[in-house]
Parts: C-alpha cells; structure tokens; sequence
C-alpha cells in the first residue's frame, strides 16, 4: 500500500519525501522495522519514538510518521500529524482494510465485570452458532483459537491486525474489554461500536488518571462511539452516564426503574439463580459462578444480546454454560476436602470487597483471606484493601501480589496502615502464605485467594517468575 492510500481522510504536513512511496508494514517499535516499512513516532510515558527515528532508517524504514519536527530528517519520506497516536490507529485500519467495520464489535468498559462479561457474551453468542472472537485481560480468542496478550486492550496496529485475522477465519462478533487506558491513548480511534458496555467506577488506575473525574472521562469515550449504550444504573457515575449520553441506551440493575432487572437472587457456593425481568417476560438464570456481582455481569450481557435479537432462553442457557478462569475459580473440588479454596482475580478494594462479601453468604465456617497489593500501581488503595481485607472476613493473610520493583515488605506496611482489626498474619512470601491459609482450614471453612487469578506468573524486582496458583494450592494439597 502506497503512503497517499494510507494517509487519506488524515490531516498531515508532509515535510519531504514522496506519497508515492510504497509501505510494507507498519510499526511504533524501531526494533521491529525492517526494509521498506513506515515507522510511527509514538510519545510514551517513559520512551519518545522521535529518539529512534535514526534507528528505524538504519533498519530499512522509507516512511517516518512523527508529531513533532524531527531533530534531524534522513533521506526519506516524512510526514508531521497533530497526533501520532490517533494517526496510528487510523492507518493501521486502512492497512488491513477496515475489518472493524466488518465485525460487530462490543465493547466493555469499567472498573470491574469487564473479563466476566465478555466470557458471557461470547459463551451465549456461540450457544445460538456464532463464531465469536475475544480481546482481553485472560487470552485473546478467534473462535476457539486462544492467543496470548500482553494488555488487557492491545495497541490500535496489534488490534486492527488481530480483526483482520478473525474476518480472515469467519468471525461475526467481537466482543472486548476496554480499558480507560486504551480510550484515553486511542488504541480504539475510529472503531464505531456495535455496543458499549458500562459496568461500574470505583477506585483503581488512579496511578494514571490522577483524579476519579479523569479515569471517568476517559472511560465516557466509549460511549461517544457506540450505536448502543449497556448501563449499569445501580452504580453512581451509570446514573450519571445515561444523563450525559445522547445515544441510544439500555439500561440493568436491581432497582424498580431498570429496564431489565434482577429479581429473587439466591446465592450459594457453586453458583447463584434470579429472575431475569424484562419488560413482560421473566426467564430464570442459574449461574455457574457465585457472587452477586455476577448477577450484574449476566444482566449486562443479556441486554446485549436482548439487542442482537437473542431470545431469553438462549441467553439463560449460554449463561448456565459459561466458564471463567480466575474469577470465582472452584480449585478444590478434586481434594473431597470439607472447606473451599477459590481463587479470583480482585485486585481493587471494589473487587475485593465484592468477593468476600459473595464469599461470606455461602460460608457456613470461617472465611480466610489471602491477599496483597501490586508494586508500582495506585498506591492509595492499600490501606483500603487492608481495611477491606480484614473487616470482611475473620482472618486475613497479607502477602505480596505482583511487587514488581517496590519491597514487598514496605508494600505491605502501607496495607496495614488501613487496619484496625487484629486478625491478620504477615507472610510475604505468596507461597507460604497460601499454604499458611490452608493449614489452618476447618470444616466448612471458604478460603478466598485474591488478586492473581488466572495469572500464572509473578513480577518480582528480579523480573517474571511462573507461579500458577493452581498449581501452588496442588502442590501444597498434595504435601498435605
């Protein structure tokens, strides 16, 4: 593809070179450019792709896409935008040839439900013979295809090149998670919506956002690209959102004004059912995951698929199907042991208190948490996940998460600093601390595992190690 061909409808200044030039692909690393390919400067947080432009000329790049004038401009095409950023995304559009604009696209966005949520859809989408692809935090999917990720939402070049690969190989729907990251830094400029999603707000990636009102506008600009807004209404900044939102809405919840609601929720350890009202029709749910927050993901995808034209029974028994690795994970059914280990991925103080207040109304016993907090992220919701960790349940267990290049230790002193309670141990070492908590297990006991959940690895100051929970709680089971 030719650079004019790339460039259309994009507002640029070209400061030498020639349109006619040919491009082979496209990338935003130097280290990926070879002969022939356009290299896109990208301003980061902690790298400035302008720095590299050099670079990538040296490894064969004829085309420079910068947004700002170049300290020194080599012997090739080069082209000046207002926005790299969003130029990339439109261009890696063009490149693959608007496969956004064949797929269905659903969106999902929010500071908790969003993994749940896309497994629900796609579980009730295949149920009627769709082929479904997948975007997020766990695994990518085309179809049953799984692929790995590395972000929750890939950048727009690695997204536009994964639709393309799932209209190659027959997908209909996409659905995905997106991040307040990816709205805010354009991974999805220009993708209209099928529909868009809004599950909640509570504290998290304040790290990045800085103030609640920034992490909600930038998760706001789903919905200025979506044919249909899904709105959780029994959360503050949903309300908020169906106010400031001109498109059209549906709306769920348990309160009496919901277009579709959740009535007569029974919860218990394996699962939890409801009455699913909408309008003059009531179909029963049984879900395989407990927790009444589920109860909030299963209704965000029944509106979704209500407006895919999905009869109800079909979205009940999807439902009754779906699968989830990491959220509400059952991992001791194997054992016949006499107490519950579950691992979930919560690693919010909303998702944490979620998880233990679910937790709490099916343990007969004691529930015993185990839990950290991440290294170099939102430091300022340890102290509430202490508060949390330790009010909801009778014993907590504090131990690292991901520390990444932070002390453990000083990691956990800051989550203490949020406790008034004295039902905590301290074991830093993860393994130990999970071993700890099933040690001390008694008949009809729930233990919650928080924070890693389908993560089978953990970031140390000394980088990556494997560390799979699942076989940590075997291997400690097997000791036993």
């Amino acid at each position: 593809m030719k650079i004019y061909e790339l460039m259309e409808n994009i507002s640029y200044t070209l400061i030498k070179g020639d349109l006619d030039t040919k491009i082979n692909k496209i990338a935003y690393d130097h280290r990926k450019i070879k002969p022939g390919d356009l290299f896109v400067c990208i301003e980061g947080f902690s790298q400035d792709g302008h720095k590299y432009i050099e670079a990538a000329v040296e490894n064969g790049a004829v085309a420079i896409l910068c947004s700002k004038k170049p300290d020194v401009t080599p012997d090739c095409t080069i082209l000046m935008v207002e926005d790299s950023r969003a130029a990339l995304a439109r261009i890696a559009a063009k490149f693959y040839n608007h496969p956004e604009k064949t797929l269905k696209i659903i969106g999902i966005t929010g500071t908790n439900g969003k993994t749940t949520t896309t497994y629900m859809i796609k579980s009730v989408l295949e149920r009627v013979g769709y082929k479904v692809g997948l975007v997020g935090t766990i695994a990518n999917y085309i179809g049953n295809r799984k692929l790995h990720t590395e972000r929750t939402t890939p950048e727009s070049l690695e997204l536009m090149e994964l639709f393309h690969e799932m209209v190659v190989e027959g997908v209909e729907y996409c659905v995905m998670e997106v991040s307040s990251h990816s709205l805010y830094l354009k991974r999805v400029e220009g993708i209209e919506f099928t529909a868009g999603i809004f599950t909640n707000l509570t504290q998290d990636h304040l790290d990045f956002h800085k103030t609640f009102e920034n992490y909600y506008e930038a998760k706001k600009i789903l919905f200025t690209t979506s044919k249909l807004s899904v709105i959780n209404i029994d959360d503050s900044y949903g309300k908020r959102l169906v106010q400031e939102i001109a498109a059209p809405k549906l709306n769920y919840g348990k309160s009496m004004d919901a277009e579709i609601r959740a009535v007569n929720i029974n919860s218990h350890s394996r699962g939890i059912g409801y009455e699913l009202h909408f309008r003059d029709k009531v179909q029963i749910i049984e879900l395989p995951l407990p927790g009444e927050y589920n109860v909030y993901n299963s209704m965000a995808c029944a509106a979704v698929c209500i407006s895919q034209g999905i009869a109800l029974t079909d979205i009940a028994k999807g439902l009754s199907e779906v699968v989830v690795p990491g959220r509400c994970e059952l991992v001791s059914t194997k054992y016949g042991l006499d107490y519950d280990i579950i691992l979930d991925y919560a690693h919010s103080p909303d998702a944490l208190e979620n998880i233990l207040k679910s937790a709490r109304e099916f343990t007969k016993g004691r529930l015993i948490a185990v839990f950290g907090c991440g290294g170099d992220r939102d430091a300022t919701k340890r102290p509430i996940m202490g508060k949390i960790g330790t009010e909801l349940s009778d014993i907590a267990v504090i131990t690292s998460d991901n520390p990444r290049t932070e002390e453990p230790n000083a990691i956990i002193e800051e989550i203490i600093k949020g406790i008034s309670k004295d039902n905590y141990i301290v074991e830093p070492d993860r393994k130990k601390a999970i071993a700890m908590a099933i040690k001390m297990a008694q008949s009809s006991d729930v233990i919650i595992i928080a924070g890693k959940g389908h993560e089978d690895y953990q970031v140390l100051k000394s980088g990556k190690i494997h560390f799979d929970e699942r076989e940590v709680v075997d291997d400690i089971l097997k000791e036993l």
